[in-house]
């Protein structure tokens, strides 16, 4: 059975390792195993000593209570830890939907967050993020036209990907109030959690507000440790949690014991990984401003509010061909929105890695060597 071709990572396999200048990355710096190890206290021969035998399918009893401690009343047996959290939109969506019902999935998104909705339920309802001139923002009275009596599913992500929108609190409960009234199941893609800005302070875990929710996190953004494939689901019902678990049987049955490992160092070293990755973000993203400053016929500018990324306006007649030719052209990957569902007139930047500062400097340089013409005509 043929699903959706997933078009962020075909346009990624085609140009992440080749191009050398990657403007787009959504994840953080990553550091190496060695360097994680000492930020834990731990050692190489602490790694060497892990057996590579089965694991527990929800995970190691000590890393599910080293993630739950990172929530409010959360408990280890409310987490599933997952093989990467790409598993956990599988497992969970395979596990809530059945053909026939209906899911909203906020938009744009990451393409397996609409493309597994549609292709088990084969109903999706897009609920687009609003463009104005202050940023971005929720459109809470749209959400509600579109519930049906089949709605049985709400796909969110905040910190969002790849706008930066962050809600506010106020913004976050009439939301949680709106899945309450109607029953709904809520899917919370909070992958980018930790990395708040001062403007808008980090929101609860939808878990810890909502009974009918399934929080998804992971090492992946936030940590800058996508390598690990780490991530895990939170979990109250404990019926749901079983019929996750009975398509985890299905797919990777447990854990890596050398991951479960790993992102308990991860945990451990938390807040320094943590406070790096945002100062490192928040260095980028100003670095950016004289660049949006100086092209602003051809950029749209909102500034984000939480999370790595952002997504800008551009002056094209498509933003796919745009970013296919600059990376043929300039090896300076960005990526089109229509990837992720939302139009063909924005790109994502995204600033959490070393390299952006470099990479930053090359296109400045190179949009003003080909002038407005390159970019503007086809």
């Amino acid at each position: 059975m043929n699903i959706t071709p997933f078009a962020t990572e075909h346009f990624y396999e085609r140009y992440e390792f080749s191009a050398p200048h990657l403007l787009s990355a959504s994840d953080c710096e990553t550091i190496s195993v060695d360097e994680l190890l000492q930020l834990a206290g731990m050692t190489l021969d602490d790694l060497g000593a892990v057996r590579l035998g089965y694991t527990e399918t929800q995970g190691h009893p000590d890393l599910r209570a080293a993630i739950a401690a990172l929530y409010a009343e959360v408990n280890a047996k409310d987490v599933v830890v997952l093989s990467s959290p790409e598993e956990g939109i599988f497992l969970t969506l395979h596990a809530l939907l059945e053909p026939g019902d209906e899911a909203i999935v906020l938009m744009p998104a990451y393409d397996s967050l609409r493309n597994l909705a549609e292709h088990v339920s084969g109903t999706v309802r897009l609920w687009e993020l609003q463009a104005t001139p202050a940023g971005w923002e929720l459109d809470l009275a749209g959400l509600e036209n579109l519930i049906s009596e089949r709605t049985r599913l709400l796909v969110v992500n905040f910190p969002h990907n790849p706008t930066g929108f962050l809600p506010t609190r106020e913004q976050f409960d009439t939301l949680l109030d709106i899945a309450k009234r109607h029953n709904l199941w809520l899917f919370c893609d909070e992958m980018y959690r930790g990395l708040e800005f001062d403007m808008r302070p980090q929101l609860p875990s939808a878990i810890e507000r909502y009974e009918r929710s399934v929080g998804l996190s992971g090492l992946s953004k936030t940590y800058g440790l996508p390598g690990l494939r780490s991530g895990w689901l939170l979990i109250r019902d404990p019926e749901l949690r079983r019929a996750v678990q009975n398509w985890k049987f299905y797919t990777t049955i447990c854990p890596p014991a050398p991951s479960d490992m790993l992102a308990q160092a991860a945990l451990a070293a938390s807040e320094t990984i943590i406070t790096r990755n945002r100062t490192r973000i928040s260095e980028n993203s100003k670095r950016a401003q004289p660049l949006f400053e100086r092209w602003q016929a051809f950029f749209e500018w909102r500034l984000p509010q939480a999370g790595s990324v952002a997504l800008v306006g551009v002056d094209v007649p498509s933003a796919t061909d745009y970013c296919h030719r600059l990376a043929q052209t300039a090896g300076v990957v960005l990526l089109p929105s229509a990837c992720m569902g939302f139009g063909d007139n924005h790109v994502r930047f995204g600033f959490g890695r070393d390299s952006f500062e470099e990479a930053l400097g090359y296109y400045d340089t190179w949009l003003q060597k080909q002038g407005f013409a390159f970019y503007v005509c086809g």
